[in-house]
């Protein structure tokens, strides 16, 4: 796969996806198409099993939207572009494979949302993290407002988009923002030793689950749970359910093939 804003790589069941504009690799309409089309392929991958999206460079995973590409647009301009952002982070979030972020620098504005609707976020110790939008008398329009109060609450997410102000990686993994912090030189490593597990699993039932908590924290209790018996059915049905019990029962190893 060639792509002009993205490196894509493939091995050993494990897609890595880096956005390369550096040194601070912003987003603009190019790299939302670029990113619509990967994981579009990828989805219908059989042996892509986990997927690593990072950013090239030291400096940052995404330091926000592309700013000369957004101040040149009107409102009609601004709105497309804007639509296709909230449709490619869907369609991330959304990705029958489990995405892990590595944050190998500042996750800001854009970058932060689409950081968001990754399920597993790995940063450096020395990222910055910040919704500056506000003080550029904008607001995030990839669904940082919605999303970032799930993961935080309401109170907490207020101050982070009203105030815009930077805050570090400790802060982030306190907030539930990130899962794990590590020095820089391991943030890769680590992300693969996550997505190599995650690779490892039955992929119906990761779908399965990502299916369940996604759709489930958009509503009652009482349709999460029916959302998540269909799921469980679901799961139920496949032969990996048969190899796991199997395997259990016989005290080995399993070895899932997806179906």
């Amino acid at each position: 796969m060639t792509y002009k804003s993205l490196l894509v790589e493939v091995e050993n069941n494990i897609a890595t996806i880096t956005i390369n504009r550096p040194p601070v690799n912003p987003l603009n309409t190019q790299v939302f198409n670029e990113l619509s089309e990967v994981f579009s392929k990828l989805d219908e991958e059989d042996d892509v099993r986990a997927i690593i999206l990072t950013g090239s460079g030291e400096k940052a995973f995404v330091a926000g939207a592309d700013i000369s590409e957004m101040a040149g647009l009107d409102l009609v301009g601004i709105n497309k572009m804007n639509k296709v952002s909230r449709v490619v982070f869907t369609q991330i979030e959304n990705s029958t494979k489990p995405v892990i972020a590595a944050l190998n620098g500042m996750a800001l504005g854009g970058g932060l949302e689409l950081a968001l609707v990754c399920d597993l976020r790995i940063s450096t110790e020395k990222a910055k993290f910040a919704f500056p939008e506000v003080g550029l008398g904008i607001i995030p329009g990839g669904g940082g407002t919605q999303r970032l109060p799930k993961i935080v609450g309401q109170g907490i997410a207020k101050e982070l988009l009203y105030f815009g102000e930077m805050f570090d990686a400790v802060r982030a993994l306190d907030l539930g923002i990130v899962n794990k912090v590590v020095p820089a030189e391991e943030v890769m490593p680590v992300a693969k030793e996550w997505a190599s597990k995650l690779a490892q699993k039955p992929p119906v039932a990761l779908q399965m689950v990502k299916q369940a908590v996604n759709a489930g924290s958009n509503t009652d209790i009482e349709s999460g749970l029916i959302i998540e018996a269909a799921c469980f059915g679901n799961a139920f049905s496949t032969e990996d359910r048969k190899e796991g019990l199997t395997a259990f029962v016989e005290k080995r190893k399993p070895i899932y093939t997806g179906r």
